[in-house]
């Protein structure tokens, strides 16, 4: 512990509740719970398992929790926390013609084999606040239920560069 403050162990001991009681909020809210990090916050999750070079989304979504939200606390904390565990395997080779696709675009081929696939994407938005999110209900589900369904494989692209 590092105790070259003023107040020493009992300041930084101090620091720590106040950070616990800025994480926790207003207590006539219920608590956010890692679950719901983990369900409602993906990118986020995504994100800190990405930069932190540890895929485990529960301890990404524990990470984003304890970080009161910080994503660049929350890497902060993964990595600091994967360099404590042992290695215990090394990867193998992926087969990325077996992959389930969310995105794929070229920015070579316009024709992709297999065609290009958007996906979910801000980069068409008007980056304006949804007021409608406000409100609460399940209008997203109806738009997820009426979402076309992705091809269990598509054609590499490398196949169509060997020709």
């Amino acid at each position: 512990m590092y105790v070259a403050v003023k107040g020493g162990a009992a300041a930084i001991e101090n620091s720590w509740r106040l950070l616990a009681a800025q994480r926790r909020g207003d207590t006539a809210l219920p608590a956010l719970s890692v679950a719901q990090i983990q369900a409602q916050l993906p990118l986020a999750v995504d994100r800190v398992m990405s930069e932190g070079s540890l895929y485990d989304p529960e301890l990404a979504a524990l990470a984003i929790k304890q970080a009161s939200g910080d994503l660049v606390e929350a890497i902060f904390l993964l990595r600091a926390y994967r360099t404590t565990l042992a290695r215990f395997a090394y990867s193998e080779p992926l087969d990325t013609a077996q992959m389930q696709l969310a995105r794929r675009v070229s920015a070579t081929f316009k024709d992709v084999p297999g065609g290009q696939v958007l996906g979910a994407t801000y980069d068409y938005t008007q980056r304006l606040l949804d007021f409608a999110l406000l409100a609460e209900g399940d209008a997203a589900q109806e738009a997820l239920n009426d979402a076309p369904a992705l091809p269990a494989a598509m054609p590499r692209v490398n196949a169509l560069m060997a020709r």
